[in-house]
């Protein structure tokens, strides 16, 4: 596979989060220009009503509004943008208004891809993997409506991969209805997430895959670093490659979820729009790490943003 040269913007709108990167190809390499994040939360309320609310629609409209200004900035006679990508995942999959946000996004000049999961589950492989050839890896993106895993080694065909409709948006609404929610509460997700999640695993056992590392990207994993590191201003730089142990992810998950919303929101290095729904996040990773039989992971910045960008700038 072969990529053009260039600056490029992928923008990827999830269940929980709207992100921009802004980066450079130069043969073969992806050099990040900007990467810009906010918690929109389209995804609020849709496993349960299976629409896209207007309040959540107009947060996220404002906030590409935004972006589309910075990509502006970076739109130069000497560095011009050859191509925007954007792509919205499960809540937009999931939601039978997803065509009308799509539309709304149209008269910005924005297209929408709505992937399906195992699109996603591919772009997010390319980019994460890209930082570890040579390796069997277990690339594992916890969303807000689904979970993308994917196990293969760079530059190849993925072993096996799977979107399953498990993400930490989905989990709480489905399962923590206390605050801070109760250890059956818990239990019930566990469950659940290990018995769907089980066969996949089952399934690279009996294909011989042996995993050397699980990577994991997305902010459940990267969240992790930065409370472990009580990181007041975040540091990419310190979070991307770091390793977490499963019983460090522990420690942190089991005191997170015994503290109630607004002491949560106050935990250093955990942004505070998000501490509704980690706990649930902490859960599904620590149930992957199980089935995997890994007493690690390690957290990657390379992402499907990465892989958007591998894919803006291809050449068939």
């Amino acid at each position: 596979m072969t990529y053009a040269d260039g600056r490029y913007g992928a923008l990827d709108i999830g269940t929980v989060t709207c992100r921009l990167l802004v980066a450079d190809v130069e043969d073969g390499r992806i050099i990040d220009v900007d990467k810009e994040y906010a918690i929109t939360d389209l995804g609020v309320g849709v496993d349960a009503t299976g629409r896209l609310s207007e309040a959540a629609i107009e947060r996220v409209l404002a906030c590409v509004d935004r972006y589309l200004e910075v990509l502006a900035r970076y739109d130069t006679p000497e560095h011009p943008v050859r191509r925007l990508i954007a792509m919205a995942t499960s809540a937009s999959r999931d939601a039978a208004n997803g065509p009308e946000f799509a539309a709304r996004l149209a008269e910005r000049g924005v297209t929408l891809a709505v992937i399906p999961g195992s699109r996603e589950a591919q772009l997010t492989f390319l980019g994460a993997s890209s930082d570890f050839p040579g390796e069997n890896l277990l690339v594992v993106d916890i969303g807000g409506g689904s979970t993308e895993v994917v196990a293969g080694r760079f530059g190849e065909d993925p072993v096996a991969s799977h979107s399953f409709n498990i993400g930490c948006r989905r989990v709480t609404e489905r399962f923590f209805r206390d605050d801070p929610p109760t250890p059956d509460q818990m239990d019930a997700a566990r469950q659940w997430i290990r018995e769907t999640m089980a066969p996949y695993f089952e399934g690279l056992a009996t294909a011989g895959f042996a995993i050397d590392r699980v990577v994991a990207v997305a902010g459940t994993a990267t969240s992790v670093v930065s409370i472990r590191e009580a990181m007041e201003v975040y540091d990419s730089s310190r979070v991307h490659k770091a390793v977490v142990a499963a019983g460090e992810l522990a420690a942190i998950e089991e005191r997170l979820a015994a503290e109630p919303l607004e002491e949560r929101k106050a935990t250093v290095g955990l942004d505070p729009k998000r501490a509704g729904v980690i706990v649930a996040g902490f859960v599904i990773l620590e149930e992957v790490l199980a089935l995997a039989g890994a007493d690690a992971y390690t957290a990657s910045e390379s992402d499907i943003l990465h892989g958007m960008i591998f894919e803006a700038a291809r050449e068939d």
